[in-house]
């Protein structure tokens, strides 16, 4: 026990620290055996975490209040202290028990990423092969078969999806295929943030995360335009809170949105380019007041947007985000398929008023009902028309994904801004 870190749990009255509640655990098989397969979106576990189906019993104890000792009387004969106490260590050790250990794990993973200069791509290998060679065959016979968009000469924006490419194959394809002949020196990334409200300390007056990290990618390394991000950081120092931005970018350590679509730019782009990658939270303090303190921190940073790269011909925008989250994965009481036609006439309507430009437009669908079904892409692409208003756009795709076992859905589409 000598070489465990202090904080590891090593007491058999002291209460044993619970399951983390945000891991997800899924049985799977595996040669006519059930394993316990722990998926944790934060990216603290070991990616390949599996145990015996067996150990669910064991693990339903681990209430936050139970004791080693108070467990003895639930084991087999021949089962000691020790071994539970190891097992326990084991769990502990690997960042799954809400455990002190856990907590301190887990700061260090952030600190850490916030030190480095790169950001490792965390998308490769799940929903794309993370192979360089392998990727590029993939996006080749992707943009061969699939449906492709005329390339457009100018533009100065795309609204995509970051859906799983698995799923939504068909929209990225006639996105991406309609800029595939431009060549902006710079991009301003807008994408949706999923994991800022992990870290509400940091971020909860803080809509705007720009990272200053290259993006390692698994067909090539992205830059980060550091002149430009300078340039930001100039303007708001010393009032970041007014602008409601903050360069402290943990929340873009595990976060997809802006992957998705870099994959992309690299397989199609051959000329140099950089970027500048701003994740954007949650704006749902405008649905009740829109002139309010974020309302004004909004109004605040868009407005540094415009007036650094909104007429700039070097720059183009690109606004990661999907649609509605729908059915019983996302806590709705009936099945996605139940609810399809509703959500596409509210997703017409979204795009529709994201293709006019009116970002006022997009604000008062979205506060009517107070975001009914979870539209992740509205912070961003409402950042964006604050910053380009009135610009019109056309629609390009539409599309749902039936997640049917799990009677859930994700709607998504795009948008080009000639």
């Amino acid at each position: 026990m000598t070489d465990k870190p202090d904080s590891i749990f090593s007491s058999f009255t002291d209460p044993i620290p619970p399951i983390r509640f945000d891991v997800q655990i899924i049985p799977i098989e595996q040669n006519g055996e059930t394993f316990l397969y722990f998926q944790d979106q934060y990216g603290y576990a070991p990616d390949d975490f599996a145990v015996p189906h067996s150990a669910r019993n064991i693990f339903s104890l681990f209430d936050g209040q139970r004791s080693i000792e108070d467990l003895m009387e639930y084991t087999g004969s021949g089962v000691t202290k020790e071994q539970i106490l190891e097992y326990v260590q084991f769990l502990d050790g690997n960042a799954l028990l809400h455990s002190p250990y856990f907590r301190e794990f887990a700061e260090k993973t952030e600190l850490d990423y916030e030190r480095s200069d790169v950001h490792e791509s965390i998308t490769a290998g799940l929903a794309y092969p993370d192979d360089a060679e392998e990727m590029t065959h993939f996006l080749n016979e992707a943009f061969k078969k699939l449906p492709t968009s005329d390339p457009v000469q100018t533009a100065k924006a795309l609204y995509a999806p970051h859906i799983d490419i698995r799923v939504g194959m068909n929209s990225y394809v006639k996105a991406f295929s309609a800029i595939k002949d431009l060549k902006p020196k710079r991009v301003v990334i807008l994408a949706t943030s999923h994991y800022s409200g992990m870290h509400p300390d940091i971020y909860e007056e803080s809509p705007f995360v720009i990272s200053t990290k290259d993006f390692k990618m698994v067909n090539g390394t992205i830059k980060t335009d550091h002149t430009s991000i300078q340039k930001i950081k100039e303007h708001v120092e010393g009032t970041e809170e007014h602008y409601g931005v903050t360069f402290r970018d943990r929340a873009h350590r595990v976060e997809h949105s802006i992957e998705q679509h870099l994959i992309f730019l690299n397989h199609l782009w051959d000329h140099d380019f950089s970027m500048i990658p701003i994740l954007v939270g949650g704006l749902d303090e405008l649905f009740y007041k829109a002139d309010g303190f974020q309302g004004q921190q909004v109004e605040n940073f868009t407005g540094l947007l415009a007036d650094l790269f909104a007429e700039d011909d070097d720059t183009f925008f690109l606004i990661s985000g999907d649609l509605a989250h729908v059915g019983k994965k996302f806590g709705d009481d009936k099945p996605a398929k139940e609810m399809f036609e509703d959500i596409r006439n509210f997703d017409d309507s979204f795009l529709n008023h994201g293709a006019s430009g009116s970002h006022q437009q997009l604000l008062d669908l979205m506060s009517e009902k107070y975001d009914p079904y979870r539209i992740c892409g509205y912070p961003p692409l409402y950042a964006f028309l604050k910053t380009k208003p009135d610009l019109k756009g056309e629609i390009l795709t539409y599309d749902i994904w039936d997640e049917t076992e799990r009677e859930s859905g994700v709607s998504f589409g795009s948008i080009i801004y000639r």
